[in-house]
């Protein structure tokens, strides 16, 4: 995860041939009925951006390990890649950058049609320090908010219990039994033509 060879813009994740896993957090009573049932509860709020992020370690940096309130429900979604491929073709870049987008206020219009918005933040090491490369993070509004509800999901999981004993595996210096535990997160294929416009 430290590589310096690692590239700039790329997006790692959990995921299988046909599913990419995503960690959100929420307070207790939606992130618990949703584990259960596999669903988001009605309090869900589908008219909200919502924002998922294939890395495991930067939703801990986000969550404080699950101790920040409300958000103390880890959740690990697994949506079909077909969705989330769906979102990145329709997502705009969530800061302007001349060079792809233009005049700013032509992205501001790509923006405010957009279902979907991509930002990139520096990924995180296991004490939470940031490192070179980037993190995907994809926020989802009406369209996609709607379809990764109602038609994306595959399973939710709570990973409360991982992300506490990643943390105290941390806090005791045991650095490699905690890196033991984490999710295997290995490059996702992405086409280059549909994260050319999203790199920045």
């Amino acid at each position: 995860m430290n590589d310096q060879n690692e590239p700039r813009f790329r997006i790692r994740a959990r995921h299988t041939e046909s599913t990419i896993t995503v960690y959100q957090a929420y307070r207790p009573e939606i992130g618990g009925p949703a584990a259960r049932h596999g669903r988001f509860p009605s309090s869900w709020k589908r008219d909200r951006m919502t924002w998922i992020k294939p890395s495991f370690l930067w939703m801990m940096y986000r969550c404080g390990w699950g101790t920040k309130e409300g958000q103390e429900t880890v959740l690990a979604v697994e949506i079909s890649s077909e969705g989330f491929l769906w979102a990145l073709r329709n997502a705009c870049l969530s800061h302007h950058v001349p060079a792809l987008h233009g005049d700013r206020a032509d992205w501001k219009r790509q923006l405010s049609q957009a279902p979907a918005r991509v930002q990139w933040d520096p990924e995180r090491d296991l004490r939470l320090a940031p490192l070179p490369h980037r993190s995907l993070q994809l926020g989802l509004a009406g369209e996609a908010a709607a379809r990764y509800a109602d038609e994306w999901i595959v399973g939710i999981e709570d990973v409360t219990p991982l992300a506490t004993e990643v943390h105290a595996r941390v806090r005791a210096g045991r650095l490699d039994a905690a890196a033991g535990l984490l999710p295997e997160e290995r490059p996702y294929p992405v086409e280059d033509e549909v994260l050319a416009r999203l790199r920045a």
